[in-house]
């Protein structure tokens, strides 16, 4: 495991170095980095169940972090449409000479009377920026449903990780005004600027894109 984990902090420094010529923060792992990273130990260590989707890396002052994505692929419709009822996101980070869980989240479709059939990350909608300045990253996650109506009547949630602080942005479509509905965590508010304009910048243009239509204004 020592060896291992020397090999992947050589593999940070170089990529971070790259990444900061790029002025890009996070970068995604191959689908060979991935397997080579991700053995059945480490698997099982972390309660990595579902397939991996997409592995991010990122280096701030605090460290160096893989963000894992994992969706349940529960069936396949028409060849090429992959449901999930569950997905799994877990935020490790390379501590001395092991991988520590630093967050996760979990969230699953729900049974109601909109029928929802698949959940998925939005990762078009992702960020991984230092936003304040501070020289921390603060991870932007976004993930939603679908139901009987498609976008029409499925949600949507944004998640920030700020300063160790999980907030979030809940949203349900609705085919009718009064179906939709927008929450809004209160330290939401107390976000840097920077931060807000982002997440609302996002919001907007799922509006364009007809994924949503927000009932809150930030």
């Amino acid at each position: 495991m020592k060896y291992f984990i020397c090999f992947l902090l050589t593999f940070f420094n170089l990529t971070f170095l790259e990444a900061q010529q790029k002025s890009s923060i996070s970068e995604l792992l191959t689908q060979k980095q991935i397997e080579t990273i991700f053995t059945d130990t480490i698997k099982k260590e972390f309660k990595i169940n579902y397939p991996i989707f997409r592995v991010y890396k990122y280096t701030d002052k605090s460290g160096n972090f893989l963000c894992v994505l994992t969706e349940s692929n529960d069936s396949i419709a028409n060849k090429k449409d992959t449901f999930n009822r569950s997905i799994r996101a877990i935020n490790l980070k390379i501590d001395k000479n092991n991988f520590v869980k630093v967050w996760e989240l979990n969230a699953n479709t729900v049974k109601n009377e909109r029928h929802e059939n698949s959940i998925w990350f939005w990762t078009s909608y992702f960020d991984f920026k230092d936003f304040d300045n501070d020289g921390l990253v603060e991870p932007i996650i976004v993930y939603g449903t679908s139901a009987m109506n498609g976008f029409d009547d499925g949600r949507i949630k944004f998640i920030t990780f700020y300063k160790g602080q999980k907030i979030a942005i809940r949203h349900q479509n609705g085919v009718l005004d009064d179906e939709r509905q927008t929450q809004i965590d209160k330290a939401f508010y107390s976000l840097p600027q920077k931060l807000k304009d982002n997440i609302k910048s996002k919001m907007i243009l799922m509006e364009k894109q007809r994924k949503a239509i927000f009932t809150a204004t930030l």
